[in-house]
């Protein structure tokens, strides 16, 4: 098992705080942090590492002006790859947002500016979304005359829905401010996502792993279920989850009146 000290990074900055919070940062803002492969290989590796190296939740971030500018064209174009290549090349990108989306631990995005085709794509493989006021979301396979290949078509598609991403994909129509939100693109729109992103880390980050583990990976593995295999599922997890000592001992909080009662703070 590879420690988070042993990973050797070049296109991704990665630092874990006191709280058991990472912080993965891309760092190549002057491709407006395309994804080439190398940095696919960094995601690769970093979220196989994290749920075993005791982090308790994580934030996706980048340097620079810009989320996420997507595949790195200039790399696509200069390796002039045949199909079962390109294959390939997708099959790393499945692998990488499926460790993100499946993993067990939480990962928050904190997004600005351009969050477009595969940058959307690694967006919508975290489990919260959390942009700023010049943030904007697109998916302009159709005007480079390509098609998307790092799982929008199952993670855009099920966020916005079949008919959005195919108009997103058609026209270059481009989604920002509270209609990214109401669409389902982000979860937030503040002025310091960076801020927002790290306060619901560290709400999650006091979860009990086990629970956080289930509500980010077992919610994805049902959804890709029938409803009877799903409801089976649902019932073996949360036999498991709800009877963790954990559980035991906040329930007995509750039971005490210790526990904090959930009620609106404003």
């Amino acid at each position: 098992m590879r420690d988070i000290a042993d990973l050797r990074l070049t296109n991704i900055l990665l630092a874990v705080d006191d709280e058991g919070i990472a912080r993965v940062t891309l760092n190549r803002p002057s491709k407006r942090n395309a994804l080439d492969l190398a940095t696919i290989e960094e995601l690769i590796d970093i979220f196989t590492t994290l749920p075993r190296a005791g982090v308790r939740a994580a934030i996706l971030d980048a340097a620079g002006d810009h989320f996420c500018a997507g595949l790195d064209l200039v790399e696509h174009h200069r390796e002039d790859r045949s199909a079962a290549d390109f294959m390939q090349v997708c099959l790393r990108w499945h692998d990488a947002f499926n460790r993100m989306e499946y993993g067990g631990v939480p990962i928050i995005a904190v997004l600005q500016g351009a969050v477009v085709g595969g940058g959307l794509e690694l967006a919508s493989a975290a489990h919260i979304r959390v942009a700023g006021p010049g943030t904007y979301f697109g998916l302009p396979e159709g005007q480079r005359g390509l098609f998307t290949g790092g799982g929008a078509t199952i993670r855009v598609a099920d966020l916005i829905g079949k008919a959005r991403m195919i108009d997103m994909m058609l026209s270059g129509r481009l989604y920002r401010g509270d209609e990214a939100v109401s669409v389902g693109l982000c979860q937030y729109l503040v002025d310091d996502p960076a801020a927002h992103a790290l306060q619901i880390a560290r709400q999650a980050a006091q979860n009990p792993p086990l629970s956080n583990f289930a509500i980010c990976s077992a919610i994805s593995h049902m959804q890709n279920m029938s409803a009877l295999d799903a409801a089976y599922a649902e019932s073996a997890v949360a036999g498991v989850v709800n009877t963790q000592a954990a559980a035991r001992d906040r329930l007995a909080a509750f039971a005490s009146g210790a526990a904090a009662r959930i009620r609106p703070t404003d």
